[in-house]
């Protein structure tokens, strides 16, 4: 073999060589096989989920998983079920148990966990939570629809236990099933309450795009909504969206709502006196109201239930939780950021809201306990005082509203920080306008008011409802920034002597069985 030989050869065994080297090395990179979307398996119209199972069984263990402890330490202001517990909102507000003093919200308020919970928490709160009868299962149970259907306003008006009683034996401690949000025959996401038609009907939204309806199924509960009244009886529950349209349902349609509709009064505020409506979880009106992720084509599921790969299927994750609690594995889809640095962004966020709402929250307190005191001083309805008094009233309203709907929303304003901004900026205008005109009448009529009003937190916080419940100071949120403490310092430091008692350990699910 000439020498010219011998060189081809060594050069045919190196490149025979590195092609079997590339070849193990192509074959132990192949890429993984390609995930199956699930397949779509008609199912009998029931609303047991676990019939449903028996067709989608990685998406009803998902749901099952709803009812799972959370991770502590993940969501600093959205705590709901972190490590069993319960999270009381009036201890983390402390200025909401004097705001809401008058009814159920100022007794017995968590913070909120997994679906399957639904009807259970419910059922364990506090009486006065239940007061509106069987209207309060509208968004809790699959079967209010048929009820309401049934019954009309006879089961809205029920009292609470009577209409639980009227639930299927299986449904009783069911929260919401599959076939609230989808077609058993297609799969199709849909929304099928009367409340939803009635909504989107007022709003002349008739044909839903299928960016709307991921976002309209949610917003079947996470919305605001009032229970409508004739003679303080439960009659219906509407949503206050009248005169708003998608994309624009405001604050300013919800509180013009409240205020021209007696039938949404719900309820007498023991401080001040005066008859209001309320604001419950506005998050679908809040998102949708131009916030950015809103206008970049998003809805709810793409953050709350991002799509997984679970034993080879491809599907939603139906055990919804905040982004913030699974390393923000669903913004990771779309943002080139690291989990630590995209939660440093949400934090910041939700900081500069909280910090707002804690500074509006104790001013609007301050505005009621003025209007007690005033109304323990004079009399408001004579002529020298009326005009004020009516126009500080006004105010109050306002700001009161804006407060509620900020303090509800449940992403401490995340989901459209621009717009929760405006809210509370605006909140904190018309709280201020309404202090200067309750300052004049006090000067007027010869009465001192302080600087810093004492709110008497302690009073509100302690000994709430038939439990009772009490004040759990560590969940108290703190001002990220030092305004609460340079504004409302006297009475952040009375908390320190507010008598204190523990969380309550919420019960447990149990995987239901045949």
């Amino acid at each position: 073999m000439t020498h010219v030989d011998r060189s081809r050869a060594v050069r045919l065994v190196i490149w025979a060589a590195v092609v079997a080297m590339l070849s193990l090395g192509l074959a132990a990179c192949a890429a993984p096989p390609i995930p199956e979307m699930p397949e779509i398996k008609p199912v009998e119209a029931t609303n047991d989920p676990l019939v449903w199972a028996e067709a989608y069984p990685v998406q009803y263990r998902h749901w099952l998983a709803t009812g799972d402890v959370r991770p502590e330490g993940e969501s600093k202001y959205k705590r709901g079920f972190d490590g069993g517990l319960a999270y009381d909102k009036l201890s983390e507000w402390p200025f909401m148990p004097l705001l809401f003093k008058g009814w159920g919200f100022g007794i017995d308020y968590n913070e909120p966990r997994g679906h399957v919970f639904m009807v259970r928490d419910q059922s364990e709160a506090d009486p006065s939570r239940v007061g509106a009868g069987g209207a309060c299962l509208t968004c809790k149970s699959p079967s209010a629809d048929r009820l309401y259907r049934e019954q009309g306003e006879a089961f809205m008006s029920m009292p609470y236990t009577e209409s639980l009683d009227l639930l299927p034996e299986g449904e009783r401690e069911l929260g919401v099933s599959c076939i609230d949000c989808h077609d058993n025959e297609t799969l199709e996401v849909r929304s099928e309450r009367w409340t939803v038609k009635q909504a989107l009907s007022d709003i002349g939204l008739a044909d839903p795009n299928a960016q709307q309806q991921r976002i309209i199924a949610c917003g079947q509960c996470h919305v605001t909504y009032s229970v409508m009244k004739d003679e303080g009886k439960s009659v219906d529950v509407n949503f206050p969206w009248q005169g708003g349209s998608w994309g624009n349902i405001s604050i300013e349609t919800i509180i013009e709502n409240l205020e021209t509709d007696p039938a949404r009064i719900e309820w007498t505020q023991e401080v001040t006196g005066f008859k209001l409506g309320f604001i419950r979880h506005p998050d679908m009106e809040f998102f949708t109201d131009g916030s950015v992720h809103y206008k970049a084509g998003l809805g709810c599921p793409d953050c709350h239930m991002p799509y997984v790969v679970d034993q080879g299927t491809k599907t939603a994750d139906h055990n919804i939780m905040s982004p913030l609690k699974r390393d923000m594995d669903a913004c990771l889809k779309c943002h080139p950021e690291s989990p630590a640095e995209m939660k440093a962004q949400v934090l910041a966020i939700q900081n500069r809201a909280a910090s707002m709402l804690m500074n509006t929250g104790y001013a609007v307190a301050g505005n009621a306990k003025l209007f007690e005191l005033l109304n323990a001083s004079i009399d408001p309805a004579s002529p020298e005082y009326a005009a004020d008094y009516q126009q500080a009233a006004a105010y109050y309203r306002q700001a009161f509203y804006r407060v509620v709907y900020m303090g509800a929303e449940n992403s401490i304003g995340f989901h459209n920080p621009s717009e929760g901004g405006r809210i509370l900026r605006d909140a904190m205008q018309y709280s201020g306008r309404a202090d200067a005109l309750l300052r004049q009448i006090a000067a007027r009529a010869d009465i001192a008011v302080p600087v810093e009003i004492d709110l008497e937190l302690g009073k509100y916080l302690t000994n709430r409802g038939v439990k009772p419940l009490g004040y759990v100071a560590w969940q108290t949120f703190e001002d990220p920034f030092p305004t609460s403490k340079n504004l409302w310092g006297a009475n952040i430091d009375s908390l320190k002597s507010v008598e204190t008692a523990e969380p309550h350990t919420m019960s447990l699910w149990e995987t239901p069985t045949e």
